[in-house]
């Protein structure tokens, strides 16, 4: 059986930018594309050309791309041509191959939202699509509120989208934009669209994730014959986003059917990238990545309860759906108070560790484990604070420095502007090969900002280790986790910190206490004896 192309238009730099707190920068824009075409989309909507600065910008200096650059407008106004709309005018002189027009198809939304008739908006479709083609462009049709407006007129919706057909569309996108269409309805409508004249290889999809099922109504269009996909990374998008690419492409590159049926510009080798694609974004928009995200996610290929993680020591396909690397992932046992001994000890020799079976050790760090858990302590997401607790229990921690003393005040004070800021300073005493060292931190950063009392204490730990000052040059915080374990007057303070050092190793610790600068310390503690630990190793 031959199979067939689908096609996937990435509007992550246009649609994504309507998710409320995200404004992608131009050179973050460049930064998004650059990865999006490494990973082999077809198409990557840059924006709306003449909408604001930014999408100008980007578009005046447009990236080098293998996928087609797209500019995203709107059909022309009522009253006026084509040739003399200056919103349509904007879109077409940036000057891009591609060029796609969202248009209503809806009637409710033509009469009550345009104020106008049907047969004009009609008119405005089809004649903005024929300008695009004139100009030796390839045009696409998005149809708003397609589904919603099929349910109450089929006749006009089917109207509006043969108008943009007929006009010479290359894509004619039918789209679910209040995201409330269910899957089984979109693979019905669009198998009637098909049967109303508009071919499948001319169809789009466009779903949003209102009722979370943007990427099942995707594959259900998909199903029902529709050939090109349109989503965001990470599922990015207005309201609840739209249709994630990080899990459609994988799925219909590894899932059947569509594994055997369709062949996509994403290649095997590609979609190993497709982690980094992610994280990309989520470090560009300042987010902790979603851990539980499918194919993606840092716990997508966690498995800790004890029966589970038994079983994929024998076979990785007992509990795993692919093989995470696939998709640039790995596979995690996290230790808990649900570990056994067989999971601790792959756990303890994935860190270095090799201990035989029936050592006693194994059984007090098990115990030591259940009883910190029970205190507020969590070790399936600090895997590095679970290797500390493991080496002291078997004397093989070193004893890098000891912390004599610490101290973090904050103060509140008006800067040369007459504006109220916040200023912590910390003060750190450690002894380091039997000499006593005292550093001393500020929380402001180069740019003049406060960066709070936690980056003060860790400025002030890692001044001055002595001969270990060398090794922590390259080691920073990239996320700080705060979690209330207890309520009322028995709180526990959580802290989690995230750590990262120059050669991409990124590492987890945690610490508890009910005071949250000691649960804070205690994490930076452990996070640097573990980078100590790592430079101790590549030195021996």
């Amino acid at each position: 059986m031959s199979r067939e192309r689908l096609y996937i238009y990435d509007t992550t730099l246009r649609d994504g930018q309507q998710t409320q707190g995200v404004q992608f920068s131009t050179p973050e824009k460049h930064q998004i594309a650059a990865v999006l075409d490494e990973l082999g989309v077809d198409y990557i909507e840059g924006g709306w050309p003449g909408a604001n600065p930014t999408d100008s910008e980007f578009f005046e200096a447009k990236p080098k791309l293998k996928a087609r650059f797209t500019a995203f407008g709107m059909t022309k106004r009522a009253g006026r041509s084509a040739d003399n709309d200056d919103v349509l005018a904007a879109v077409m002189n940036a000057g891009t191959g591609s060029v796609c027009l969202v248009g209503k198809s809806h009637d409710f939304h033509v009469e009550t939202a345009l104020g106008i008739t049907l047969a004009e908006n009609t008119e405005n479709v089809a004649k903005s699509v024929e300008h695009i083609v004139a100009s030796g462009r390839e045009a696409l049709f998005d149809a708003e509120h397609f589904f919603d407006g099929y349910k109450a007129n089929p006749a006009y919706a089917l109207e509006a989208v043969k108008a943009a057909y007929e006009a010479g569309a290359r894509w004619v996108v039918l789209c679910d934009t209040n995201g409330g269409t269910m899957p089984s309805e979109i693979g019905a409508i669009v198998a009637a669209v098909i049967a109303a004249g508009i071919p499948g290889d001319h169809l789009g999809i466009h779903t949003h994730n209102d009722t979370e099922n943007a990427v099942a109504g995707s594959l259900a269009a998909v199903e029902a014959g529709a050939r090109q996909i349109q989503g965001t990374l990470n599922g990015l998008g207005e309201r609840c986003g739209n249709a994630n690419l990080t899990t459609l492409i994988p799925t219909l590159l590894l899932k059947e059917p569509y594994a055997s049926q369709f062949d996509t510009g994403v290649s095997r080798e590609a979609l190993s990238g497709l982690v980094k694609a992610s994280r990309l974004l989520d470090d560009i928009l300042n987010r902790v990545p979603q851990r539980q995200a499918p194919y993606v996610g840092a716990s997508a290929f966690a498995h800790k309860a004890g029966l589970h993680a038994s079983a994929i020591l024998k076979d990785p396909s007992t509990y795993e759906h692919i093989d995470p690397a696939t998709v640039g992932n790995d596979r995690i046992i996290p230790m808990s108070n649900q570990a056994g001994q067989s999971n601790l000890r792959r756990r303890l020799a994935e860190a270095g560790l090799e201990v035989d079976k029936g050592n006693p050790a194994l059984a007090r760090i098990l115990d030591v484990i259940k009883a910190r858990e029970s205190e507020g302590y969590t070790y399936d997401s600090a895997q590095a604070s679970f290797e500390l607790l493991a080496r002291a229990e078997l004397g093989q921690l070193p004893e890098f420095f000891e912390v004599k003393r610490y101290k973090v005040t904050v103060e509140r004070r008006k800067n040369k502007y007459n504006r109220m800021v916040s200023l912590s300073e910390a003060v750190v005493v450690v002894k380091v090969d039997g000499e006593k060292k005292l550093s001393v931190s500020e929380s402001m950063d180069e740019t003049g900002s406060d960066r709070g009392p936690v980056n003060a204490l860790a400025k002030a730990l890692i001044k001055d280790l002595g001969r270990y000052s060398e090794v922590l040059a390259d080691m920073r915080l990239v996320d700080f986790k705060v979690r209330i374990t207890q309520g009322g007057t028995e709180a526990v303070t959580r802290v989690i910190i995230d750590s990262e050092d120059g050669q991409g190793r990124r590492w987890s610790t945690v610490g508890v206490s009910p005071n949250i600068v000691d649960a804070s310390f205690d994490a930076l503690c452990d996070a640097i004896t573990w980078k100590l630990l790592r430079g101790e190793e590549a030195g021996s």
